[in-house]
């Protein structure tokens, strides 16, 4: 009986290895991954009251669709201002012009009239680009991720007030084995799941990582060299990957040559 047991046994070890290696040669394919997004925040460069927020989180904007406005109060009042001053540096400028060609007027004269008018149309066009930088509309078409500002508050010159989520710009990222990386290429399609989700979406591989991601501090062995793990990312077309959300989680199945 116990030449019977061994005999099991070994039976049993053999079974066992054979059904672990077919599990491993599977999961060398199979990597775990998750969704990142490349985000688009939209501000003014200058500074003022939230006066318009056009849009509100989770809406679909298309590229040119207003966004926000800050109060222009400011800007309105300095343009009437420099729209009245070029009103009069135009008339001392024909007045100049008419005398200098009685020949009543000197030539600096009139050349500093010429400046004087120049100068008011440099500061119009200054004043009317600040009063277009009041409003902002979508660069791109894509999703509001979120809004940073409520109408009312103040914001400061630069400060994001909504943040963009473009379906061209959300990607997977998965880290592969130093050991299984070199068996990978740029365009390579893949199958990426997601819980959830009947069908598997396919992406493209668009970039790897020329270095490792984590070193470990000890002189590379091939025991070692396992712990080395290179980042990869997948695009896909632009209606797969809106419905895909930064966070989630994924399995990444490559195709084994």
């Amino acid at each position: 009986m116990s030449a019977m047991n061994q005999l099991l046994r070994k039976a049993t070890t053999i079974a066992l290895l054979s059904c672990l290696a077919g599990c491993s040669n599977q999961s060398q394919d199979q990597f775990q991954g998750y969704v990142e997004g490349e985000f688009v925040y939209v501000a003014s460069p200058l500074a003022g009251q939230l006066e318009i927020l056009s849009v509100q989180r989770g809406q679909q904007v298309t590229t040119g669709q207003p966004l926000f406005a800050l109060d222009e109060t400011a800007e309105k009042a300095a343009r009437e201002q420099i729209k009245a001053a070029l009103v009069l540096s135009e008339a001392e400028l024909a007045r100049q012009e008419k005398l200098f060609r009685t020949g009543v007027a000197a030539p600096q004269d009139l050349d500093r009239a010429r400046s004087t008018r120049d100068q008011d149309k440099k500061r119009l066009d200054q004043t009317d680009w600040s009063f277009d930088q009041k409003k902002q509309a979508a660069p791109q078409s894509g999703l509001v991720y979120d809004t940073l500002f409520r109408q009312g508050e103040w914001v400061a010159a630069g400060k994001p007030v909504v943040v963009l989520l473009p379906p061209q710009n959300i990607k997977v990222r998965v880290f592969i084995p130093e050991t299984r990386v070199g068996a990978i290429h740029y365009g390579e399609t893949t199958q990426v799941k997601v819980d959830g989700v009947k069908e598997p979406f396919v992406g493209k591989v668009s970039y790897i990582s020329p270095k490792a991601e984590y070193t470990p501090p000890v002189i590379y062995s091939r025991e070692t060299r396992a712990k080395l793990v290179f980042m990869v990312e997948l695009i896909f077309d632009t209606k797969a990957a809106a419905d895909l959300h930064p966070g989630q989680p994924v399995d990444v199945e490559f195709k084994s040559k």
